[in-house]
């Protein structure tokens, strides 16, 4: 088995809520390098469902700074995993993960 690495955004005071920690040059600089070392990305339904919604194209480039560009870029090319037993069907390069979730973490 390959290695599984988490990641999570979390001050120092604890608060992991998004809105709570400021998405600067240098978060978005540091998840850039995390997932060029990813062969791809585990989320549960509610994560990969705010994420596509934040970064699937075609998001409005002027809606953001350019040093988001690179974050955009890396995370939509990412393969993705997704674990849900609600969604039917996922799409933006990703995958239905159901059942045993030990086990299908394992053949990833």
């Amino acid at each position: 088995m390959r290695p599984l690495r988490y990641s999570i955004n979390v001050t120092l005071d604890g608060c992991c809520d998004h809105r709570g920690i400021p998405a600067d040059e240098d978060l978005h600089r540091h998840a850039v390098e995390n997932l060029n070392q990813a062969d791809a990305l585990l989320f549960g339904r509610v994560t990969y469902e705010m994420m596509e919604a934040a970064w699937r194209p075609p998001a409005p480039t002027e809606a953001r700074p350019d040093w988001m560009e690179p974050f955009a870029r890396t995370i939509n090319a990412a393969k993705k995993y997704v674990v849900s037993s609600t969604l039917e069907q996922v799409d933006w390069n990703a995958e239905l993960v159901r059942g045993d979730l030990g086990k299908a973490v394992q053949q990833l």
